[in-house]
């Protein structure tokens, strides 16, 4: 699925612009604060403005056709999770081995390719942009402390319901705080130090 700049954004680009036709005068909806580029923002219904410059922050983690379940892999095709954080969150994880309020931990997937340019051998990730998920902390606007959204494009976005599996597998398998730090090897090592494991992970 190929990334696209939805009308959304280019309005509200255009609107500010323009003098006297900012968002207000035109009726479409304020991020809520906070507004700085790296942590959650929020419309007034609810949903999430899409992280547009997550690639920026923290790399934590790749993964190539990782899987919590048994099911049988697509045949001929494979994907890449490419794991970032903000900057903020990941500095006080550094310090505390836990995470902060307005923590983003954002997914990327890409599809992943054996063959091109002068590759002979092992998958290298394309330009086959798949989707974007991200775990946000805010123990004030969500039960349980997390909640998740999936993005297809750049549109902002609604939670994911809490009936929704990733809930209860993070919850019963994130090494620490609910959040799967068990795959991100800079950090286990500090939430063993930190002694911020969750009491019932297993390695």
């Amino acid at each position: 699925m190929k990334m696209s700049v939805p009308s959304f954004v280019t309005l509200v680009a255009l609107l500010a612009a323009t003098p006297g036709l900012g968002p207000e005068s035109s009726g479409l909806a304020k991020a809520d604060a906070p507004t700085d580029a790296s942590t959650p923002a929020f419309l007034p219904d609810g949903r999430l403005t899409y992280p547009r410059q997550y690639r920026e922050w923290i790399f934590l983690s790749s993964g190539l056709d990782m899987s919590y379940t048994n099911a049988p892999a697509m045949a001929g095709s494979s994907m890449f999770d490419n794991v970032f954080v903000n900057p903020e969150a990941y500095h006080e994880f550094l310090r505390t081995g836990t995470w902060p309020d307005h923590t983003l931990l954002v997914m990327e997937s890409r599809g992943g390719s054996t063959k091109g340019s002068i590759n002979k051998r092992g998958q290298f990730q394309t330009d086959d942009f798949m989707g974007v998920e991200v775990h946000v902390k805010d123990t004030r606007r969500f039960t349980g402390g997390w909640a998740f959204f999936a993005f297809g494009g750049t549109e902002p976005v609604q939670q994911l319901p809490a009936a929704a599996p990733c809930y209860s597998c993070h919850r019963d398998h994130g090494a620490v705080d609910t959040t799967f730090v068990q795959f991100y090897p800079t950090l286990l090592p500090i939430a063993r130090q930190k002694g911020t494991l969750a009491p019932g992970y297993k390695p």
